[in-house]
């Protein structure tokens, strides 16, 4: 097995690697690499290949320089491990990882934080690999199973989830999904009034622009909108990679609030994404500890039933002779 740098020529060979990944997720797709790096961001792309020069394997690593003594490469769900090969694979990209810290900006990387979406930690993250900080993904989420049918859905949604997706149709709430860049400043403003509401960090609107626009090109995103009486009242924004239909960022009005758009437009969303083949829809966050952030959005998506999924988190690994450059920059 070999690690080289990912060429444009791989692009297609590393997206369909990163859809068909047991564990593979959007934040490792090639377009989601060329959002970051319209944001700010460094990308790393290397892939893993086995004797026949086949990817096997590898990892997109980022970087968003700073002024800083403490900066990271990291890797949202990632990296992506061949099977039975995952300790000497994880041990090439770790080397390379290194030998990126050495020429990053003006205080290096000190660590490289990876965030595998596995449910307990594998051999391959030796102990080296230690609990980080901060999550660089939920670590938590609620997945539907959409390969069942509708009417089992239903079912298993709790009892108001049900009751407020008929109450929405009774009241005749519409729905529609579009991947026009005309869409981008209607769903900025609801999910900006969102955030102001409920008191949570907002991205800019310059972040959506971005976002939507390479994704909204790839056929990677949908913007969904609940519309009654001709106003729209709530708004989510869908990423859809492999199996996966991720719900990433939504916002909704306080007008009509009785019609229920927002439980119209989840359930339209699924319906949807089933139609498109997805196998799963991803809630992205939740949490049933009522001191976390995530508790309040968690009681409304529970409604919806599925299935709570948890991962390992973000671990970190330090380079150490980074990190002591990096404490004695500190000190002086």
């Amino acid at each position: 097995m070999i690690l080289r740098e990912l060429l444009d020529s791989d692009r297609i060979s590393w997206d369909n690697l990163t859809q068909t990944y047991h564990h593979g997720c959007f934040m490792q797709s090639w377009t989601w690499a060329n959002f970051r790096e319209l944001d700010g961001y460094q990308t790393f792309r290397y892939g893993l290949f086995d004797e026949s020069d086949q990817l096997i394997g590898g990892c997109i690593f980022y970087f968003y320089p700073q002024r800083s003594a403490a900066n990271l490469i990291f890797a949202s769900a990632a990296p992506l491990l061949p099977p039975n090969l995952e300790t000497e694979g994880m041990q090439l990209l770790l080397n390379q990882a290194e030998k990126l810290s050495q020429g990053m900006g003006s205080g290096g990387a000190i660590a490289l934080r990876i965030e595998p979406l596995l449910s307990a930690k594998p051999e391959w993250m030796n102990q080296d690999f230690v609990r980080s900080p901060a999550d660089l993904m939920p670590s938590e989420t609620l997945w539907i199973d959409l390969q069942k049918s509708e009417s089992v859905l239903l079912a298993e949604m709790l009892p108001k989830g049900r009751y407020n997706i008929g109450l929405s149709q009774r009241h005749g709430v519409e729905t529609v999904f579009t991947s026009e860049d005309a869409a981008i400043p209607h769903f900025y403003d609801l999910f900006y009034e969102t955030a102001q509401r409920q008191g949570f960090l907002s991205e800019s609107y310059g972040f959506f622009i971005k976002l939507c626009q390479n994704l909204f090109r790839e056929g990677m995103a949908e913007i969904g909108f609940a519309k009654y009486n001709g106003k729209i009242l709530a708004t989510i924004l869908l990423i859809y990679w492999g199996d996966r239909c991720t719900y990433l960022y939504g916002g909704r009005s306080e007008s009509a609030r009785q019609v229920m758009p927002v439980y119209a437009l989840h359930w339209a969303a699924m319906q949807r994404a089933k139609q498109l083949g997805h196998r799963i829809y991803d809630f992205y966050g939740y949490s049933d500890d009522p001191t976390h952030a995530y508790y309040k959005f968690s009681r409304f998506k529970r409604q919806f039933g599925g299935t709570v999924k948890k991962t390992i988190g973000a671990h970190d690994y330090f380079f150490y002779d980074r990190l002591a450059d990096a404490v004695i920059r500190l000190l002086r």
